[in-house]
């Protein structure tokens, strides 16, 4: 038995070693077992404009349910270690990237601390331009902001209810603008869910 379980989003809008961006987040997901994060259930692929607009190609997203023995720090640095091996740099914010895997959730767990969570969740968005934490917010603070993370996500866990707000991804997926929901498109037809399985521990 696997002692945590992650909620995990997969983006990338440039191509790397192993081929374009869909390509690219294929290998992100199969590289993550020999880092001990075990595939519980992946979304579609979506294609999704790049934000802030205009800052880049169009991504592609997905999200995944993974288990592993670690903690969240661990996790993330699990995460850090696949996107190295895939090319991933680091020089500005919201750059285009060959890869992207952020961490969402885990379980029902708040990191740091609830008031540390508020202040990132509740960061204008100028200021969200300027400044990263300096420590791992979990749940992510934009998750709940972002159709191109809730709408794959609602595939494979609609039923995860955020420890802080109380709503379900189900939920969080339908306070969405409906402009926003409109950008994403879904294009991989291959769904990799075992449904009986996900939807009965996501409402356990």
């Amino acid at each position: 038995m696997y002692s945590n379980t992650f909620l995990v989003a997969l983006g990338s809008n440039l191509p790397s070693e192993t081929g374009s961006s869909a390509e690219t987040v294929r290998s992100a997901l199969a590289n993550l077992p020999a880092e001990g994060l075990h595939l519980v259930a992946v979304s579609r692929f979506y294609r999704s404009p790049a934000f802030p607009a205009g800052s880049g190609p169009d991504f592609v997203n997905a999200c995944a349910v993974v288990r592993g023995n670690m903690g969240a720090p661990e996790a993330l640095a699990a995460l850090h270690r696949v996107e190295e091996a895939l090319g991933r740099s680091r020089t500005h914010r919201w750059e285009a990237r060959k890869i992207d895997l952020d961490l969402l959730a885990m379980g029902d767990v708040v990191l740091p601390d609830p008031e540390t969570f508020a202040r990132w969740t509740d960061l204008p968005l100028e200021a969200q331009m300027r400044e990263t934490p300096d420590q791992l917010i979990v749940p992510h603070p934009r998750m709940a902001d972002r159709a191109f993370v809730l709408i794959p996500l609602a595939e494979i866990a609609p039923l995860w209810r955020h420890p802080v707000s109380g709503k379900t991804v189900a939920e969080m997926v339908s306070a969405l603008p409906e402009v926003e929901k409109a950008g994403l498109q879904a294009f991989d037809p291959a769904k990799s869910v075992d449904e009986t399985l996900v939807n009965t521990f996501w409402s356990a």
